[in-house]
């Protein structure tokens, strides 16, 4: 099968929240994401209303070998896109829905760990609503159940 729909696997990885203000220590944490079976994950961050232009989300994404280890920011490398491309950074000005609010923006994965996690945070702004899906995909057995 050919079809995008039978050959991916869509997995909630954050669910819809306020991002919070205080910075890497806090925001949002993913659980623990298994790829077993897909060669490639993609992360599509969705950015909610925010009025600021100074309010920013930061996306990081780990790595690790086990689901209990101890989990590593991804090397630049290993990703498609970057994790600075799929925040909401701050802007000069006014922000509209479709450009700096209220949009979904995406990275890749495409390095050999088995987990992955993914963490929004944000600075300036604590109601912010963010929320991320995993999409994995280039799966080994297909058609996907």
């Amino acid at each position: 099968m050919r079809d995008l729909h039978n050959n991916i696997k869509v997995v909630r990885a954050i669910t819809p929240a306020a991002v919070g203000t205080s910075g890497i220590g806090g925001g949002q944490l993913s659980p623990v994401l298994d790829r077993r079976g897909y060669e490639a994950v993609e992360f599509v961050i969705s950015h909610g209303t925010t009025g600021a232009t100074s309010d920013t989300t930061s996306v990081v994404i780990y790595e690790c070998d086990t689901s209990g280890g101890t989990y590593t920011s991804v090397a630049d490398a290993d990703l498609i896109g970057t994790e600075a491309a799929a925040g909401l950074p701050a802007q000069a000005t006014a922000r509209t829905s479709g450009t700096g609010k209220n949009i979904a923006k995406g990275v890749g994965y495409k390095g050999t760990k088995r987990y992955l996690k993914i963490r929004l945070y944000g600075t300036g702004h604590a109601t912010g609503i963010v929320s991320a899906e995993a999409i994995m995909h280039r799966a080994g057995l297909a058609p996907v159940a």
